[in-house]
């Protein structure tokens, strides 16, 4: 028998998928494709968050809007819906995390976290109980089959590309994990989505971080760690106190407004960035923009997809998820990696993800890792 459409060898009817459904355009174009296809489609919703509980606020819960969407859309196809209540684990893995990071002076990258946690590692457990041969999501990469096994590439449309998010995906993962939507452009997806008449196909995309609503993560922050709030002083690279704050999460590396330091003393006055975050002395160390350059950063929580490193391998990274891909050079260093900038890089985060792809085409994902704060 020849493999279906997503490489699997049974017929699509006997192959049982289970989709991960948020509610919206994507995740719902995805089970109507699938299903479309003759597939045995199981649409699955997680419940991860509340904004009252994020935010101290009472009323509807935006997710609820979404969890009925999803419910909408798998009626609509006709296929079995079940809503999952992930919102302890959803709270320890992501939204803790994502405090306790700004605590160190960090800035974090939720997604990324949910994407290894709860949206994988847990959803991928509940996929193989139902008997399921593939865990499908409206994502924008590619899955690929190269000479070793499966292998993760960046979406078709350069615009839509979500790799950076999804670097921490495990080749174990990648064996049942599939993307239907990898090879469209988000304009396609909404033409599907009407011609499947789901009544998501003008929902607008999400812009904020799901459990952070209108981008106020300060306040998220403050709710979960009320510590966050000690106040410290502003300083030059020399140790002058130039002014004060009244909290390190209000600030990341390579920021330039909010500062508030009006004339200075002592200093020239050219404009400044923060430069560093100290959280022990809570000191938000600023400098000029040349000091923000950076030859090479170490990574941390490494996930590794690509070939046994040796050496140094030429690649091309990128350290913001918008950014443009970067040549490089990464070398192993215990469980760390080293990544090796061909020219300066401004304004890097502690805490954001440094993704690494191949040198040739930028294509694949080798993997990647978390930035170290630097000394």
């Amino acid at each position: 028998m020849a493999r279906n459409s997503l490489d699997i060898d049974k017929a699509p009817g006997d192959t049982r998928v289970v989709v991960a459904m948020s509610g919206g355009v994507d995740s719902s174009v995805t089970a109507a494709l699938l299903k479309e296809q003759g597939y045995d489609v199981v649409g699955i919703t997680l419940q991860l968050y509340d904004h009252g509980a994020a935010v101290g606020k009472k009323g509807a819960c935006c997710a609820g809007q979404d969890i009925r969407d999803a419910r909408e859309v798998a009626d609509r196809l006709g296929i079995p819906h079940y809503v999952l209540d992930y919102e302890s684990r959803f709270r320890n893995e992501v939204m803790d995390a994502f405090a306790d990071s700004y605590l160190r002076g960090e800035t974090p990258v939720p997604c990324i976290a949910c994407n290894r946690t709860v949206k994988f590692r847990d959803l991928l457990a509940t996929a193989r109980d139902l008997g399921a041969e593939a865990l499908a999501t409206g994502h924008y990469v590619r899955r690929m089959v190269g000479e070793a096994g499966p292998e993760l590439h960046r979406g078709s449309d350069p615009s839509r590309d979500q790799s950076y998010f999804l670097f921490g995906t495990t080749t174990e993962q990648l064996d049942l994990l599939r993307f239907p939507l990898g090879g469209l452009s988000k304009s396609e997806t909404r033409a599907l989505a009407e011609r499947f008449d789901l009544t998501v196909a003008d929902k607008p995309d999400s812009q904020d971080i799901c459990f952070v609503p209108n981008g106020d993560y300060r306040a998220v922050v403050q709710k979960l760690r009320p510590e966050a709030d000690r106040p410290g002083e502003i300083v030059d690279r020399a140790g002058n106190v130039l002014g004060h704050h009244d909290g390190i999460v209000g600030f990341t590396v390579g920021q330039r407004r909010g500062l508030a330091l009006g004339e200075r003393s002592g200093t020239d006055n050219e404009p400044l960035y923060v430069v560093k975050l100290e959280p022990e002395s809570r000191r938000v160390v600023v400098g000029p923009r040349a000091a923000l350059g950076r030859d090479e950063l170490s990574l941390y929580d490494v996930n590794w997809l690509g070939p046994d490193l040796v050496g140094a391998l030429p690649v091309q990274v990128r350290v913001r998820s918008s950014q443009a891909l970067r040549p490089a050079e990464v070398s192993r260093a215990g469980a760390a990696l080293t990544v090796r900038f061909a020219e300066p890089e401004i304004g890097i985060s502690p805490g954001q993800a440094c993704v690494i792809y191949d040198h040739a085409s930028g294509s694949r994902v080798l993997g990647g890792g978390f930035i170290r704060r630097f000394a």
